[in-house]
């Protein structure tokens, strides 16, 4: 009698369809528009004593301005603005933020990096 629910489970099992498992997709980050042919600048600023991320010299629409700014600022965990083709995040994310630019396909152009 203890086993009865447990034969009845292994019945169930035996009688559902097999599925077979498909592998995840990945998601790659988008590739740069083709309209962006000179390279962003990525620099170190200091704005009120506390040092800030510059992205400059971007070309494209406000919107991809706004979107590029905030995935360089999640991927950072920093805050940060973006307004007239200039990218700032809070904080010295220079390294990383080149690393982010050069897998979407972005050229960039690294101002004063040791």
């Amino acid at each position: 009698m203890k086993n009865d629910w447990r034969d009845k489970l292994n019945n169930l099992k035996t009688d559902l369809p097999q599925v077979e498992e498909t592998p995840e997709v990945v998601v790659a980050a988008k590739p740069a528009k083709k309209r962006q042919v000179e390279p962003l600048r990525v620099e170190l600023d200091k704005r009120n004593g506390k040092p800030a991320t510059l992205v400059t010299d971007f070309k494209g629409k406000d919107d991809e301005l706004k979107d590029l700014a905030k995935l360089l600022k999640v991927k950072c965990g920093a805050g940060g603005s973006s307004r007239d083709g200039e990218i700032l995040v809070q904080g010295d994310f220079r390294v990383k933020i080149a690393e982010i630019l050069l897998e979407m396909g972005f050229k960039v152009k690294k101002i004063n990096f040791k």
